[in-house]
C-alpha cells in the first residue's frame, strides 16, 4: 500500500481549499457571509468555520451552500 499524507494535515489541506472556493464564489457575486449563512441556514459562527477550514460540514450543507451561491458543489469541492 503507497504511504498516503497524514490524514489530519490532509483533510484540514482539503477543508481549507472548499472554505477559499466558497469565499470566492461568494465575493464574485458581492454577496455576504451574512446573506449565505440566512439563506442556507447555519449559525454565523458554523458558516464562518466552513470557510475559514476550520468547519467538517455535511455533504447536505455543502450542497445548499451551492444552491444558494448558484453553482455546481463540484466547483466547490474540486
Amino acid at each position: 500500500m503507497p504511504d498516503l499524507p497524514d490524514d489530519d494535515a490532509w483533510l484540514l489541506e482539503k477543508r481549507r481549499a472548499i472554505g477559499n472556493r466558497i469565499r470566492a464564489a461568494r465575493m464574485d457575486q458581492g454577496l455576504t457571509q451574512e446573506k449565505i449563512f440566512l439563506a442556507v441556514p447555519l449559525s454565523r459562527s458554523v458558516y464562518q468555520e466552513i470557510e475559514s477550514g476550520q468547519g467538517n460540514p455535511r455533504v447536505t450543507t455543502l450542497y445548499r451552500i451551492a444552491r444558494v451561491l448558484r453553482v455546481p458543489i463540484t466547483d466547490l469541492l474540486n
